[in-house]
């Protein structure tokens, strides 16, 4: 008896996602059918000309407006960016560099911190405990 393995699929909001990109600024075509496993595959190796597009100029989705930005999700949202921004916007904010801009990266940069000195706390003990201290 053989089995037949069902090809995986995915909403466009998903695929989307995994791509990194703005799921409104896609062609209609890709919103509004599904998307493989192997499509996806063969979208993140060799992107079509829009994809690439869109990577490059943007809009944006929130996550990658953040990351561009340096500051969390939530830290766009307490400085008013609740739309996607497009890259010549995000380059125009770093240019402005607006109050909530810096708070934020300085929040960002704690978090960093913060984070790296806890994993540094974790692996230290991981190792006393394996060197029996």
């Amino acid at each position: 008896m053989t089995q037949h393995q069902s090809t995986q699929t995915m909403k466009p909001a998903t695929a989307a996602k995994k791509l990194g990109v703005y799921l409104e600024a896609t062609p209609a075509e890709f919103r509004e059918g599904v998307v493989s496993r192997a499509e996806l595959n063969a979208l993140q190796t060799d992107p079509p000309q829009w994809l690439r597009d869109l990577r490059r100029d943007g809009p944006h989705p929130r996550p990658v407006v953040a990351a561009k930005l340096g500051v969390s999700i939530s830290g766009l949202a307490r400085g008013g960016v609740t739309e996607p921004l497009t890259t010549e916007q995000i380059e125009a904010l770093k240019q402005e560099r607006p109050e909530w801009l810096e708070r934020e990266r300085a929040t960002q940069a704690e978090v960093r911190k913060e984070a790296a000195r806890l994993k540094k706390r974790e692996r230290e003990s991981a190792e006393s405990v394996e060197n029996g201290d």
